[in-house]
């Protein structure tokens, strides 16, 4: 049994006239009567009474005509979703994001406009470090990430990145901290005596690889005496007064009492927000996102 059998059944139960049904259907007459015939030998059942004037459904025909119409329906559902799936229109994109990204107002531009055009995608977003999210891209566990790396050059070879924003990192310290009462940016090497709070390095940011380089760039060896593996905890080890942390400039949006920060001036304080892809190439989908990112 093929679906055109059952678009031929419903036609002809529709019709009760041959020679109707098989106009409709864009048929001779002759065809369609042995199809139909061919289709109750297979069922093993009559599903037509047939009369010299009229023509009338079984039982078992108006039972096979529900079935026979909701099978249709189905297959056409079916027909639609594979359309509009290959045209990137629905189904789900598994987006990866660090920490820190939803405060950046590229990353709410992005989503928004991704989901007014495209509101039946479900995204499905997943939290994790840069170097995790380079992992799931290479083993198709994401569709795209957006990830921070300070250059072009700490981006792997086998993953396509496109550069969305570049962002100052900057000094979080107390209010009443020295350091705090001088205007202006600060360079690396002022925080050469001071005690640091960082990332811990298990965490899996790029930020401590590169906060290393700066000073030993700027001639100093940091004195890491606190880490923290979440954000908010950064900060607040920051206003309990444990020391400096060195963070991008969007945790400051974060609100802590007695908690202020400071640009660091070196030139090589900036961290870069990417949007990420697998090398192969993206599919339909995260093709669209990249396009709301770009577009941001």
């Amino acid at each position: 049994m093929e679906l055109r059998h059952l678009r031929y059944f419903v036609a002809l139960a529709e019709e009760l006239h041959f020679t109707r049904a098989a106009r409709r259907l864009g048929m001779a007459q002759p065809p369609l009567s042995q199809q139909i015939r061919q289709l109750e030998t297979e069922l093993a059942t009559p599903l037509l009474e047939r009369g010299t004037r009229r023509v009338a459904l079984t039982e078992a025909g108006r039972m096979f005509l529900i079935e026979a119409r909701a099978t249709l329906a189905q297959a056409a559902r079916a027909e639609l979703v594979a359309r509009r799936a290959g045209r990137g229109e629905i189904g789900e994109l598994r987006i990866g994001l660090f920490a820190s990204a939803p405060l950046l107002p590229v990353f709410t531009r992005t989503v928004l406009e991704f989901r007014r055009r495209l509101p039946d995608v479900h995204l499905a977003l997943h939290e994790s470090p840069t170097l995790e999210q380079v992992d799931a891209l290479r083993r198709g566990q994401l569709d795209a990430g957006f990830l921070r790396c300070p250059s072009a050059a700490d981006i792997p070879a086998d993953i396509a990145a496109v550069e969305l924003l570049r962002e100052k990192l900057v000094a979080l310290m107390r209010v009443d901290h020295p350091l705090a009462a001088r205007p202006g940016t600060l360079p690396v090497s002022a925080l050469a005596n001071e005690k640091l709070i960082f990332f811990a390095q298990s965490v899996g940011t790029t930020l401590h690889a590169q906060f290393l380089a700066l000073c030993r760039a700027a001639g100093f060896a940091p004195d890491i005496t606190q880490t923290a593996r979440e954000n908010s905890t950064l900060i607040g080890l920051v206003a309990a007064g444990l020391g400096i942390a060195v963070a991008p400039e969007s945790l400051a949006q974060i609100q802590v009492a007695g908690v202020t920060h400071r640009r660091l001036r070196d030139p090589g304080a900036t961290t870069s927000i990417w949007l990420a892809t697998p090398q192969a190439g993206p599919a339909a989908l995260a093709r669209a996102f990249l396009e709301c990112a770009e577009a941001s």
